[in-house]
């Protein structure tokens, strides 16, 4: 139909441009007519050749709409295969994680926290080499064991020690080893424990009740009285007489090893002898302020002829002042607990004799105990004397007394 149309427009323009030839006699009018209605009919013919063209354009061909559909099926079906794969992905993560979180939860440390009274001197150090010797053992049953060792900055900060019992109580532990600062102040905390299915095996010192598994200790009453035993015989064996002055270097008051220590050896001096302790001093466990205290003892008693230093820290301080006073082997002085400072002592005769227990089982023992009763449940003695030995000039290099000292 567009063809049709061009040629009948072509015809139309040729004419109008090759008029037919008239006879010069026509009137000139005519031929004006007949090109006015040709220019007509052509501007006709091209509006609707425009407006049928337009129209054809915005047709869209059908094998066009075949085409858009096709096109449009594999869109969807290829959405739909990304969708189901992202879901996989998503939900496989999910499990992974859920199972990771659940691993650790079965598989935490499983702690034995110990707590002692000081990390601040050799013997409590003696203590932690134990509790460590036990925890490479019994790792090889639980490979998850963990053994913690802390203590407070001096053996006098009851409060620390307490702050410290109460954080192990709140992150969980399996089992406490506690050697407690105080016979009273720690029993609150230990009953804290207790209730929270907690077992805490008490080390060294007593507390009050018995509000705990196991007590491992020194039987300090025995030790201070073989102490005040060794002191009546070297004052008899150096003057001849069991009378005379002599003075006590004790610790922290109030501890329950001091109360059986100096208790047991002020007793026996008591009942077994003539001597007067003429003071008791409290070092708070420090050596700089037992050598100062020692030093103005033996300044204001220039006729003491015995002392007695009744744990490490006072010993050594004690054993110093009277280095330092020039009195080494000319009063009579017993020492509680052996490092190597004080096995020095007795080897130069600064010390006539050391008691020494033996911390290394308190801290292994502890842990061992500890073990036992939180994980194994095993049910354990309620009382276990740890001993300890007489330290002389005699002994200091047998095998006996290389296995106490530290």
């Amino acid at each position: 139909m567009l063809k049709r149309i061009c040629t009948l427009i072509l015809c139309l323009s040729v004419q109008m441009h090759n008029p037919v030839r008239m006879d010069m006699g026509k009137s000139k009018s005519i031929l004006i007519k007949k090109e006015k209605k040709v220019k007509k009919l052509l501007f006709i013919t091209t509006v609707l050749l425009v407006f049928i063209a337009l129209f054809t354009g915005c047709t869209t061909p059908e094998p066009e709409v075949i085409e858009k559909e096709v096109i449009v099926t594999k869109e969807v079906e290829v959405e739909k295969e990304v969708i189901v794969t992202q879901e996989v992905v998503v939900e496989k993560e999910v499990i992974v994680t859920q199972e990771v979180e659940v691993e650790v939860e079965k598989e935490g440390p499983i702690e034995i926290a110990v707590i002692v009274k000081t990390g601040n001197s050799s013997f409590w150090q003696n203590v932690q080499t134990g509790a460590f010797a036990a925890q490479a053992e019994l790792k090889e049953k639980t490979p998850k064991l963990s053994v913690t060792f802390l203590g407070a900055q001096s053996e006098s900060n009851i409060n620390e020690q307490i702050n410290i019992v109460e954080s192990a109580i709140d992150r969980g532990v399996k089992a406490i080893v506690l050697a407690p600062s105080d016979v009273t102040a720690l029993k609150p905390a230990v009953d804290k424990a207790m209730e929270a299915g907690i077992p805490v095996v008490i080390i060294d010192s007593a507390l009050d009740g018995d509000n705990y598994v196991s007590f491992l200790a020194t039987d300090n009453d025995a030790a201070g009285r073989a102490c005040a035993a060794r002191l009546i015989e070297d004052v008899v064996a150096k003057t001849g007489s069991d009378s005379g002055k002599i003075a006590v270097m004790s610790y922290v008051a109030g501890v329950g090893s001091e109360i059986g220590r100096v208790g047991g050896f002020k007793d026996y001096i008591e009942q077994n002898s003539n001597l007067e302790i003429v003071t008791t001093q409290y070092s708070n466990a420090d050596m700089p302020t037992a050598l100062d205290q020692t030093t103005n003892v033996l300044a204001a008693n220039p006729d003491l002829v015995g002392i007695f230093g009744a744990n490490e820290p006072t010993a050594i301080g004690m054993g110093r002042a009277i280095e330092q006073a020039g009195l080494a082997g000319e009063i009579v002085a017993i020492g509680f607990d052996g490092n190597q400072v004080l096995a020095d002592m007795v080897r130069n005769n600064t010390l006539q004799a050391i008691a020494v227990q033996s911390s290394f089982n308190m801290g292994y023992l502890g842990v061992l105990t500890a073990y036992q009763a939180a994980i194994e449940g095993v049910e354990v003695e309620t009382f276990v004397d740890t001993g300890f030995l007489m330290v002389d000039k005699d002994n200091v290099e047998s095998e006996e007394a290389r296995n106490v000292l530290y």
